[in-house]
């Protein structure tokens, strides 16, 4: 806007093949965002899917009103800009035209100070709700519109404008005879006389209700956003000291049982999913019992966050107890499903659980909705035949069976989780296939080392476990 407009030399529009260059460029450029904001619409209903959405509808709000106030430019103020492209059109009526129309939006009002007239444009009275045709309000009589705690920012910028010459430009709230409030954006200059006096004020306002509506939307969205990544932050740090309390202290290998004659040569590794920073339910466990015989198992509990971690903590300390009690595997699984099923929380698990005997060198095992474990022997492998066993949690009352196998030293053992590799039996045999790789292995961390060399380099979708067992003698 140019400073200090002269009271007789009146602002004039530009050159039309100007505008209409900004038009044309600024309508591509809505059409671009319409199309991507129409591709994101089709995203996930999570936290920043909103703020993006958001922000996509704000972006068009505001080049929809850039390419309506060029248009206004372009054609002046008498020619409607609810299309633009038929500037040549008689003028509608101002009751005629639709009410989400530019025309509807912005105004524009001159007030003498010299004959202390008003003179408003007739956008102005629907702006403001005024009937056209009552006499305009002076600028005495504007603030009684106005609510009372913008008052003061109004006259402010009145004052301003008239007695310093300073240019307008904020906002103030009205309240319409409906009671609905809109939020008015008001832009004028002082006009002055020859004298250089200030000889009346001109100004224009514009009904932005709706924008700041859109900005109020964008800002809730980032917050709430905000708030949610926090959230996130959190629960992430806490499941994160809430395993690794959990799991097993060891760390690479161990060797069972820790008295007496080793019989077992133990390593494991958790593998964590690439595509969240959530941590999963699955865990291993390696553990001395009583009588020197030994506890192997894994397990998953569906999920990711604090509440899932906090689930298999609470599985993990019930096979210990169980295992140390001297409960059989198969008995063991169906505790372990009776207490998910008592859970407050609905929640599904899997697992499998050995208990190995060094004296007949014996594996005897259970598995509810699991992966068997792996055996390989002589460059070998082979899938371990299943017992019956169904999820935990699935079902009440439910029976699982039990198998036994005889090892002999140097066989290897891999137990899994699902999400180490998904996709069935031709998953599977990628496992099997490393059966000359474990022949050569000299120890358990070289077996899990293999593994995590073949499955655990690339993206992941889930987590995953993975426990190697050599057996010593």
């Amino acid at each position: 806007m140019p400073s200090h407009l002269s009271a007789d030399r009146p602002a004039q529009p530009p050159r039309r093949g100007t505008v209409d260059a900004l038009i044309s460029q600024t309508r591509r450029l809505r059409g671009d965002m319409d199309a991507v904001r129409r591709d994101a619409a089709a995203d996930g209903t999570d936290a920043e899917g909103r703020w993006q959405r958001a922000l996509y509808d704000l972006a068009l709000h505001q080049l929809n009103d850039l390419d309506e106030h060029l248009a206004q430019l372009r054609d002046g103020p008498d020619v409607p800009a609810a299309d633009a492209d038929d500037a040549d059109a008689p003028a509608e009526p101002v009751a005629a035209r639709p009410r989400g129309s530019l025309l509807s939006r912005v105004g524009s009002a001159e007030w003498n100070l010299l004959t202390d007239e008003a003179s408003w444009s007739g956008e102005l009275y629907e702006i403001l709700g005024r009937d056209p045709s009552t006499p305009a309000l002076t600028l005495d009589e504007l603030p009684s519109l106005v609510l009372e705690e913008d008052r003061p920012q109004l006259t402010a910028m009145v004052t301003d404008c008239l007695i310093d010459a300073r240019r307008i430009d904020g906002e103030f709230r009205i309240e319409l005879p409906d009671g609905v409030v809109r939020t008015v954006h008001m832009m004028g200059e002082p006009v002055l006389d020859d004298d250089g006096s200030t000889a009346s004020m001109w100004a224009v306002l514009r009904d932005v209700s709706e924008l700041r509506r859109s900005q109020r939307a964008v800002s809730d969205t980032r917050d709430s956003l905000e708030r949610r990544r926090h959230i996130a932050r959190a629960e992430h740090r806490i499941a994160v000291e809430l395993q690794e309390a959990v799991l097993p202290p060891w760390r690479g290998a161990l060797r069972l049982p820790h008295r007496g004659p080793e019989t077992l040569d133990v390593a494991a590794r958790y593998l964590p999913c690439s595509s969240t920073a959530l941590i999963g339910g699955d865990w291993y466990d390696a553990l001395e019992l009583p009588g020197g015989d030994s506890l192997l198992s894994v397990g998953d509990l569906t999920g990711h966050g604090v509440t899932v971690t906090s689930g298999m903590a609470t599985l993990i300390g019930a096979v210990r107890g169980m295992a140390m009690a001297g409960t059989e595997p198969g008995q063991l699984m169906a505790c372990l499903n009776q207490l998910l099923d008592a859970a407050g929380q609905p929640a599904l698990g899997s697992a499998v659980c050995c208990r190995y005997r060094p004296a007949t060198r014996t594996l005897v095992w259970a598995q509810a909705g699991h992966p068997a474990p792996l055996l390989f022997r002589d460059g070998t492998g082979r899938v371990l035949p299943t017992p019956d066993g169904v999820l935990l949690g699935a079902t009440s009352g439910a029976v699982y069976g039990q198998a036994e196998v005889t090892l002999r030293p140097g066989d290897l053992l891999l137990l899994h989780t699902d999400g180490l590799v998904p996709g069935g039996m031709a998953a599977v045999q990628r496992l099997l296939d490393l059966a000359p790789r474990f022949a050569e292995a000299r120890t358990a961390r070289d077996g899990v080392r293999a593994v995590v060399e073949e499955f655990g380099e690339g993206e992941r979708e889930d987590d995953a476990c993975v426990l190697v067992a050599r057996v010593l003698a």
